[in-house]
Parts: structure tokens; C-alpha cells; sequence
């Protein structure tokens, strides 16, 4: 191990160097959202705060006995109960309308993400990429709220639909020169990609994939686009809305002609191997790397991810620095550090 001030110090100014390079992309996870406590729950808490208002008992028990048996987390135990067929189980749906029950009830406040979304929407990038694992619609409300122009493929005020075109869209003025007719980008929108889904977006047999009021409850009848099935989710992912999010996490990070050089992934502890597989590919791109700040990564993924020469890992624990490992670190993992950093 190096010695401990200079890791650090050499730790601390390569994070800057890279938060401020160019064609930088961010993933974010629950630790993201969490604000010390004051907004949305870290997976493992989901279960405790949901399970009261499972009224179907006898399915409450089944999810319970999963978790008791070691099922890691309650997505895990809900794929173990997942026969992997063409249809969500009764469990799954259970489980996404209490989740959204509980988080449409929590509105904490916006000063982190609005710093967050106001600083990367000055960078020089054109549409700068943040790709979400969480169901929240904390950037979406930041971004309204300093009004910072955001894309998240959904059109339409009350009953938005989904079109994968817009991120495709770039938004400018034609203008006359001594060379011709010239286009001019005037407004570069974040794009968000919620790989995972989200509170308000839901499909609807007739009326194809919608969006309503992040506070609203869909329509009767319709199926919540959240909390997507482990088993089934590479080939979920071949259907909308997920297939155009994942084809652009994926062209993001390597398939693109201009792809990412750095993945700063913000409060993801490593466990969703979907993703993991796409992020892990990219590396093998000598001008990639990949950030991750987390509270604590588990000793499997640390395994993992620590040794890879283009990867930067901070924890409050232990930190690592292509390939050399260090101690941790007191607060540069924590988004309310990094919201100001980026």
C-alpha cells in the first residue's frame, strides 16, 4: 500500500482531471438519491419501508422466505420467484406499485442535483449523457427547476409517449455565410437515459409506452416500467423503451463513432450484472476509463474492479487508482462533494 498522504493527494487530482476532461458520461445509482437520508431509500431499505402495504399475504410471505433464504436485495428475490416466461409475475407487480407508492410520498429537496445538472450542463460536450439506474425523478425536477433543457425520449405535456428519435435531435439556426447555408447549434439538452425505468413512465396495451405526473398513479390496466426482471432482461431489453436506452448505453460506451472516454458512475455498488457487462466491455478501450464513487463497493465487485488499470475506484474505505490500491477516503465518493466537483 502507497503511503497514505501522497495516495490521497494523487487520488484527489485525478479525479479532477478527469470530472473536467472532455466526453465524459454519468451513471447514476441509488447513493445518488439517498442525501444522507433525506431523499430516496438505498435498496436494501426498500423492503422494510414496502412490505406494510403488500396486503396479498400469502405473496408477502413468499418474497419474505426469498430474502430470509439469502436472496441479496429485493429485486434478487423477486427474480427468484420470476418463472422467466413471457409475462411479469403477480410478485413483480406487487412489489413496483408499493415502491412507487413510497416514493411518490418523498420530496426532498433539489439543491444537489440542480448544482449537479447546472454544472454538467456547461460543459462543452453537446448533449452530455447521464444514464440512471434509479426510478426518482430528482433530475428531471432539478433540471425544470433552473431551467436546463433536458431529453429523457418522452414527448407531449399530459400524456407524454416515448420516442426514441428525439435523442437523435439536434436543436439550432440555419444561417447564411460566404460558404452557404450553415447549421448552428443553440441549445445542447442534457440527455437522461433511465435504463431501469422510472415513476410515471408505464405501457399501455392501446396507447403504446406513456408518461404521466411523476405524483400521479397510471391508468388502470396499464403495467409501471420499473424494477425490469433480472431472468428476462436481456430480452426485455430488445422491447421499447428499454431497447433504444440500452442501445445508447451501449453505443455510449464503445459501438458510437465518437463514444465516451469516461464513465463517472455516482452511488452504483456494482451488483447488476447487466450492466456491469456493458461497462466492463468498454474497457478494453485504451482511452476509457471508468469512475466509480460509492460509499462501499462489496468484496466481489472490489475484486473485480480494483485491479483494471483504466479504472478509478473511491470508497470511504478503500480507494484504488489503476490498478494501485490505496486507503479510502473521507467524502470525495459522496455526491454532495461530486455535485460541486463535476
Amino acid at each position: 500500500m502507497v503511503e497514505t498522504f501522497n495516495f490521497t493527494t494523487e487520488i484527489e487530482t485525478k479525479v479532477a482531471q478527469q470530472l473536467k476532461s472532455q466526453r465524459v458520461g454519468y451513471l447514476l445509482g441509488a447513493g445518488s438519491s439517498f442525501l444522507n437520508g433525506n431523499g430516496y431509500p438505498l435498496a436494501y431499505q426498500l423492503w422494510d419501508l414496502i412490505k406494510g402495504s403488500i396486503t396479498d399475504l400469502a405473496k408477502r410471505d413468499d418474497i419474505q422466505a426469498k430474502l430470509d433464504g439469502g436472496a441479496h436485495g429485493i429485486e434478487r428475490a423477486l427474480d427468484l420467484l420470476d418463472d422467466g416466461g413471457a409475462n411479469d409475475t403477480p410478485y413483480r407487480h406487487l412489489v413496483t406499485d408499493a415502491l412507487a407508492g413510497l416514493f411518490m410520498k418523498i420530496n426532498p429537496s433539489l439543491d444537489l442535483h440542480c448544482e449537479f445538472v447546472s454544472r454538467i450542463a456547461q460543459h462543452a460536450d453537446p448533449c452530455v449523457k447521464v444514464f440512471s439506474l434509479n426510478y426518482d425523478p430528482l433530475i428531471e425536477w432539478a433540471a425544470a427547476h433552473i431551467r436546463v433543457r433536458l431529453v429523457d425520449g418522452y414527448l407531449g405535456a399530459e400524456h407524454s409517449y416515448f420516442d426514441s428519435s428525439v435523442f437523435e435531435e439536434r436543436i439550432g439556426r440555419i444561417r447564411g455565410t460566404h460558404r452557404g447555408k450553415q447549421f448552428d447549434e443553440t441549445v445542447r439538452p442534457i440527455h437522461l437515459l433511465k435504463l431501469h425505468g422510472s415513476l410515471g413512465w408505464f405501457e399501455c396495451a392501446s396507447n403504446g409506452i406513456r408518461r404521466c405526473g411523476f405524483s400521479q398513479s397510471p391508468p388502470g390496466g396499464t403495467k409501471r416500467l420499473m424494477v425490469p426482471p433480472q431472468r428476462r432482461k436481456a430480452a426485455d431489453t430488445m422491447n421499447p423503451p428499454y431497447s433504444a436506452l440500452w442501445s445508447a448505453f451501449r453505443g455510449c460506451l464503445g459501438q458510437d463513432s465518437v463514444p465516451l472516454n469516461r464513465l463517472v458512475c455516482i452511488g452504483y455498488g456494482f451488483t447488476d450484472e447487466h450492466v456491469n457487462a456493458v461497462v466492463e466491455a468498454s474497457l478494453a478501450r485504451t482511452n476509457f476509463t471508468v469512475m466509480i464513487f460509492t460509499k462501499a463497493l462489496d468484496d466481489q465487485a472490489w475484486t473485480r474492479w480494483s485491479p483494471k488499470t483504466n479504472a478509478i475506484i473511491v470508497t470511504e474505505k478503500r480507494c484504488a487508482l489503476k490498478g494501485i490500491i490505496g486507503p479510502g477516503h473521507k467524502d470525495l465518493w459522496d455526491f454532495e462533494r461530486l455535485a460541486k466537483e463535476v
